[in-house]
């Protein structure tokens, strides 16, 4: 998913996740750039930047070195960093803040408050930041063996960080107007990091799924992981005893990508090249030239191909660029494929801070099932909040207090453990509430159990609503549904069904 847990340490420590990154001009104002990354997949509405991590994105000055089969981009030395790092909560009044600091490449500091929607601005109008929980722009509708799904993170949200400067005064694109970025979470200086032992970095990302689709190819077989590796590498600077190694996994991986089809599109020659390519993995955008949602990887493409590039390349945030890498990887552009959706959550704001606000929709999961026995019969066996035993999947239920507000602690039969609150309970219409408390990655947790008549049967309805936190909204979604189904078959196994 884009670079959304994208390793084993990223998926520990998921506050590090680098998720997009993104480089487009400003739609507000074409004299600026704005460049985005992401943090923190499927972060929850209380959500907040780690203190220990500096969260940097990186601008070199990059070089046209060569085309065709022997392709090139060059970056140079000198750094453009925009590092930001974050306080601690601070209780302000009522409500919880937590503010950051921007350093620009200048060495000028900005000071800004995260949510903030207005964002802050450098006096001289030079910089401007913003940081906060929005819609993630991630669009992934594919799976498995090319098969097309609804968008997988349907309804999720991430932590965003979005800066915008003049391109002219920051970049000087006389001095050459195409530039490689990267974005990069690295733990703070020593005596700062609460870490005895920090790694050298925890998470960057230039090109989209550089880790979870062409390294890590899940159609390999009997090949190591080697994402933890790629992502303590230095950007810009892949250590030269390691680059065998990535660039045969580049080959061997666009490769099988091009034969999904059962066609061979590119030549042994061409893969070679875009492995090349991508084995410098940094996201390409001129200054000098427009970027649109279809100009990602056109800077790439056209250099390849021995050609002059006529965008700015870059990504902007509505930019589909899982099709576009899958159509270029599977046939070379000869026929685009299109996944099971054509657009992420949200679409982009065409003002700053251009990324959609979060979404805060609370979700719905709704089953029921039809019985033959009667209400009473039924309502004695499931009616009684301390009594989970009908369900297949509950190993124990231990019950805390009496009436609204009792806790129910439920080990599940894999040894999680589930604690709900009693809401609501009328006995006399056959119907009780309860609220999560732990267990479930979820915030905003409701679920309702509804017994009613139905001819000479009875019919239960089991409704959830809630809010996904630190997993994908899919994911939740699966848990709970997987959860009534599961129950409303042994209901079904005792009852019988209603005919």
């Amino acid at each position: 998913m884009s670079d959304h847990i994208d390793g084993p340490r990223q998926i520990g420590d998921p506050a590090g996740d680098l998720t997009d990154l993104f480089a487009f001009t400003s739609p507000e104002n074409p004299a600026h750039t704005v460049l985005a990354a992401n943090v923190f997949p499927s972060a929850g509405m209380t959500a907040m930047f780690s203190n220990a991590v500096d969260h940097s994105i990186v601008v070199r000055r990059v070089t046209l070195a060569g085309t065709g089969n022997n392709a090139k981009f060059k970056a140079g030395e000198k750094e453009y960093r925009f590092s930001c790092k974050f306080d601690v909560l601070q209780r302000k009044g009522e409500n919880t803040v937590q503010v950051g600091t921007l350093t620009c490449p200048d060495g000028q500091t900005l000071p800004f408050t995260v949510n903030d929607e207005k964002g802050a601005s450098t006096p001289d109008g030079v910089f401007r930041v913003f940081a906060g929980l929005r819609s993630d722009p991630f669009l992934l509708a594919w799976v498995g063996g090319m098969k097309k799904v609804p968008n997988l993170l349907q309804h999720d949200n991430v932590l965003a960080i979005v800066i915008e400067f003049d391109t002219h005064r920051v970049l000087n694109p006389s001095e050459g107007s195409l530039f490689g970025a990267i974005a990069e979470t690295t733990p703070l200086g020593a005596g700062i990091n609460p870490v005895d032992r920090p790694p050298l970095r925890y998470d960057w990302v230039g090109r989209p799924e550089q880790t979870n689709m062409r390294l890590n190819n899940s159609a390999l077989k009997n090949v190591d992981d080697v994402r933890d590796l790629w992502n303590q590498q230095t950007p810009f600077e892949i250590a030269e005893e390691l680059q065998p190694l990535f660039r045969k996994r580049l080959i061997d991986s666009l490769t099988e990508w091009d034969m999904r089809d059962g066609k061979a599109d590119w030549a042994a020659t061409e893969i070679n090249a875009a492995a090349n390519i991508y084995l410098d993995d940094f996201l390409l955008f001129d200054v000098s030239k427009t970027t649109n949602d279809t100009s990602f990887l056109e800077i790439e493409k056209s250099t390849l191909g021995g050609k002059p590039y006529t965008t700015g390349g870059g990504r902007t945030v509505d930019a589909n660029v899982v099709d576009i890498m899958i159509t270029w990887w599977v046939n070379n552009d000869r026929e685009f494929l299109h996944g099971g959706s054509a657009s992420a959550t949200k679409p982009s704001m065409k003002t700053f801070p251009y990324e959609a606000s979060p979404n805060t929709e609370l979700q719905t999961v709704a089953d029921s099932v039809d019985l033959a026995a009667s209400p009473d019969q039924v309502w004695a066996a499931i009616g009684k909040f301390a009594n989970l035993m009908w369900h297949p999947l509950v190993a124990s239920v231990r019950l805390t207090g009496t009436g609204v507000g009792q806790l129910r602690t439920i080990e599940l039969i894999d040894g999680k453990v589930v604690i709900e609150r009693l809401v609501a309970v009328d006995d006399s219409q056959r119907l009780y509430r309860y609220t999560n408390v732990s267990g479930l990655p979820v915030m905003d947790y409701t679920g309702t159990l509804d017994l009613k008549p139905k001819r000479s049967g009875s019919s239960v309805e089991w409704r959830v609503q809630f809010l996904a936190d630190s997993q994908p909204t899919l994911i939740v979604r699966t848990i709970v549904s997987t959860l009534m189904k599961t129950g409303f078959e042994a209901l079904t196994k005792r009852f019988g069904a209603l005919k």
